[in-house]
Parts: C-alpha cells; structure tokens; sequence
C-alpha cells in the first residue's frame, strides 16, 4: 500500500503531475496484470464543466481506465489490488460533492464520518493510491457559512489524509516541494 497526497492551488499544476507521477509508478510495476485507474469525482452540473471533463479525458488518453465516483470513494477503493495504481481528482470536489449530498442541514459529525470511511479506505488499501486536493488554507476565510464549512473540512481532511500517506507534496507553480517522504 502507498498512499501519495498532492495539495496545490488551482491551476497549480497538481493534477499534471499526479498523472506523470501515476504513470511512472505503472511503468515500474512488477506486476504483469497491473491496472492504471483514473477516479474522476467531478460531476457536469453545466456545459462549461462538461466541456472541461471532456478536455481532460482527451488529455488522459486511452491508458487510463476511467471511473466516475462522486460519492462512493471508500467502496470504490475496496475494489483494487497490489497491481492497481489509482489516481482520484479530486477530494476537493467529493467534499463537495458529500455536503451537497447531505444538504442543508448537514452537520460536522456527518462530514467527519464520511472523511473517517474514506481514510480508513485508504489506510487498508493495497493499491498504490495518488491524491489530489486544493489546498484551501492559504487564501481568504470566505464569508458565507456553507464556505466556510467546506474550508474547514477540507483543510481537516487534508491533514487526516497527510497523516496516513507515505508521501505528500504541494505543487506551486507546476513544481513540486516535499512536505513528507
């Protein structure tokens, strides 16, 4: 098992460079039957978000195995073995993704439990497991509450995940910086 968490602002560059990082953990693979996953937790709510999903899978290729899980990541993790390589963009967006689901009335607890399930997913894993996720601490406190309670859960989950992983980076800039190794 080898959990890889990469953090980064928009357009930072993160999610280029899990995908280089992903593909170079398959090229080195001993395994013969070895898989190389896509997990896409976006969902199209407009055609803008549809066009840019359909430009990123042009981008991908055909090497990639996709999977669209919104909500199910932990289940969907129980699903890989030692010779999988999994890539999930982003846990930003299954964040979001869970309050929109829970909805207007949705607690800490509730939240927590679902970022509990996915770290124990990913703790148990065999698979080696690549993260992205924004990191949402170092700009302005929103005012809205809703805001702020996705900044406060993403940043928590960030560290939860940071926690377990045998590696993290935050990209700037497109370059990497070593935060744990």
């Amino acid at each position: 098992m080898s959990v890889h968490l990469i953090l980064g602002g928009a357009r930072s560059g993160k999610s280029s460079h899990a995908e280089r990082v992903a593909k170079a953990h398959y090229l080195e693979s001993q395994y013969i039957n070895k898989s190389l996953h896509y997990i896409a937790t976006a969902q199209a709510f407009d055609d803008e978000m549809t066009a840019r999903i359909k430009h990123h899978k042009e981008q991908r290729g055909d090497q990639w195995e996709e999977h669209e899980v919104p909500l199910a990541l932990a289940s969907a993790l129980k699903e890989f073995g030692s010779s999988d390589v999994v890539l999930i963009d982003c846990l930003t967006l299954w964040l979001n993704n869970v309050i929109y689901h829970l909805g207007d009335n949705v607690t800490d607890e509730q939240i927590q439990q679902h970022i509990t399930v996915l770290v124990d997913a990913l703790a148990k894993t065999e698979a080696t497991v690549l993260l992205v996720s924004n990191e949402v601490g170092l700009g302005v406190v929103p005012l809205g509450e809703v805001s702020r309670l996705f900044v406060d859960h993403a940043g928590w989950m960030n560290q939860k995940i940071a926690t377990i992983a045998s590696k993290v980076e935050l990209i700037a800039a497109g370059l990497p910086l070593q935060l744990k190794s």
